[in-house]
């Protein structure tokens, strides 16, 4: 893990080279055939591309020497020939390279959002969303384009360079010498790029990682910023990431350029090597007009290829950071690897001393101690601050402790517990892309028709689902299907349904329902915890007063804990917030 310098989010990790070659070659080594064959096939367009300087050389010395005009001919015909055959294997070499990269790169996505998925929330939540996002967004697409054209082009500049220089030596040893001449003039320029790039766009992915978390809090807060006029602080923050997103992105420019300036300096150097020993050899008759010709278009023909090399090494390292940023989220540990131990539905759900602070460092919860007896509805009830959201996150599984313990029956809670055995609904009303059916069995993959419809009951849904054009095979994004807020939070209560866990927890899951559909969504809540031991952060204390126990917060501790009845009759805390709450304006 590493601290971001503009906010002090604790990032995912990025991976060294040496671990992200691991996990590419990981994913690469099942599609090892398709590899073999690429390169195969782009070995064969390398030594198709020699072929033309070659025949060339040998038109001139016919021409000088005035010779039949059949050598020339066939020599054209050979050009051809080889133009073609390249063509059609540089196809090949390319469908190829895609037939291994392109799934190699999706079994790596499906990686990252696995292991991404797995991740404890708290570590996600220091993270930033911002950071997840990047990487499972900008960094994926970087990738994938340097696969579609930066790898292709990088090969075959390679094996033409490797080519081209055997062409080049094989006309004279001494012509060839001249053109590796100029190899330590490209060597210096890699040596001089290369390890001040790395760094700079590992910068640049992280500044854009920075710039997304900003634009994320930005849009999820604006109604809360605009109501107490405090927007301007969010748009700065934005241009503060910003700025500092492109002022890298800027140096990598500059950096760049400085770079291609040293390969063009290269080139001429050694074009006046090779055309200069050309001269001279021809003069003394140690070669012929035509082999120095061909020794010169074959160094010319080196240009494109080692520009295309330099030049593409801006997108490799581009994308050489992107995956290192993939691979890091890879090798992160899973938070649930342990598989829960044996729980049945009659355990205590406990909380022993527990204590909770964010990464600010400011403590939420003070050593809190609550037992929620097996079948038991526990309402949470306090001012805004009070710490309700994050008791019910710290039972649910959702938020580690700093101290104190989590415990169903005489097993921790640890991830894997609270994936299997705790079901949470939040406020955050949020509706998957695809069917009604596709939102629901996200609970349980296996889930029959008939189960779906009796989740859908508990929540008190069926009847507007079956009401829908398609039913459960409606799309959700169909322009005449427009769901209300209660509608969405109906359809997540029937998913906890579905997955029919013995503890529920919801954190004021009946808050978007409005007025008017409040009263029906607390029923829905009520049928669907019946029966599961129960947490429920209060949105309005009718929900209290129909819970068994009612847990009354205050600057992260139980100040109250008891009955309705009792704590209205004991004429506290909770008694003043009820008579607040329930006497007529």
């Amino acid at each position: 893990m590493s601290d971001s310098p503009l906010t002090g989010r604790t990032l995912l990790p990025v991976a060294d080279r040496g671990e992200t070659v691991r996990v590419a070659w990981r994913a690469l080594r099942p599609h090892r055939p398709a590899l073999v064959s690429a390169a195969a096939c782009f070995a064969v367009v390398g030594a198709c591309g020699v072929v033309a300087p070659w025949m060339l050389g040998r038109i001139v010395d016919v021409v000088a020497s005035d010779g039949p005009g059949d050598e020339i001919v066939v020599a054209a015909g050979v050009i051809v020939a080889a133009a073609v055959l390249g063509g059609v294997f540089a196809a090949a070499s390319q469908l190829l390279l895609a037939r291994a990269a392109a799934p190699a790169l999706a079994d790596l996505r499906e990686q990252v959002l696995d292991r991404t998925l797995h991740l404890h929330p708290a570590t996600i939540e220091r993270a930033g969303a911002g950071d997840v996002l990047s990487r499972v967004g900008d960094d994926v697409r970087q990738v994938t384009e340097s696969i579609d054209e930066a790898v292709p082009l990088l090969v075959n500049s390679v094996v033409a360079i490797g080519f081209t220089a055997a062409g080049l030596g094989a006309l004279d040893w001494r012509l060839g010498l001249a053109g590796l001449a100029a190899v330590p003039l490209y060597a210096l320029g890699l040596r001089w790029y290369l390890p001040r790039s790395g760094p700079y766009y590992r910068r640049e992915r992280t500044a854009q990682g920075e710039r997304a978390q900003a634009l994320v809090n930005g849009l999820e807060g604006a109604a809360t910023l605009r109501a107490f006029g405090r927007e301007h602080r969010a748009v700065e923050r934005i241009e503060t990431t910003s700025r500092a997103a492109y002022t890298v992105t800027l140096d990598v420019m500059g950096l760049f350029l400085r770079f291609g300036a040293r390969g063009n300096r290269s080139e001429a150097v050694g074009l006046l090597l090779v055309l200069g020993t050309g001269y001279l050899l021809v003069a003394n008759d140690a070669v012929t007009v035509g082999a120095a010709t061909a020794a010169a278009l074959y160094f010319h023909r080196l240009f494109n290829p080692i520009g295309a090399v330099l030049m593409v090494f801006d997108q490799i390292q581009s994308a050489g950071a992107s995956l290192s940023r993939l691979a890091g989220v890879v090798l992160v540990p899973a938070d649930d690897d342990v598989a829960p131990g044996a729980v049945t539905r009659d355990q205590d759900l406990v909380l022993d001393g527990v204590r909770h602070a964010y990464d600010d460092g400011h403590e939420v919860l003070h050593g809190i101690d609550l037992r929620v007896r097996p079948g038991e509805h526990v309402a949470l009830v306090g001012s805004t601050g009070a710490g309700k959201t994050t008791l019910a996150l710290v039972a649910a599984g959702q938020l580690h402790v700093v101290d104190g313990s989590v415990r169903l029956g005489e097993e921790t809670m640890t991830p894997a517990l609270a994936r299997t055995h705790v079901g949470l609904v939040s406020q955050e009303v949020h509706l998957f892309a695809g069917t009604i059916r596709d939102n629901l069995v996200l609970a349980d993959g296996d889930a029959s028709d008939d189960a779906v419809w009796s989740a859908l009951a508990d929540a008190h849904a069926e009847v507007w689902v079956r009401r829908l054009p398609d039913g459960l095979d409606t799309d959700v994004r169909r322009t005449d299907v427009s769901l209300t807020a209660a509608q969405v939070q109906q359809l997540a209560l029937a998913r906890l349904a579905l997955l029919d866990p013995p503890v529920a927890v919801l954190d004021e899951a009946t808050a978007e329902a409005g007025s008017a559909g409040a009263h029906a969504l607390e029923l829905a809540a009520q049928s669907v915890i019946a029966g599961r031991t129960a947490i429920v952060v209060a949105h309005r204390l009718s929900q209290a007063a129909a819970a068994d126990r009612v847990v009354v917060l205050e600057h992260g501790t139980i100040v109250e804990d008891g009955p309705h009845e009792d704590l209205v009759a004991a004429d506290g805390r909770y008694a003043t917030l009820w008579r607040a709450w329930s006497s007529p304006v």
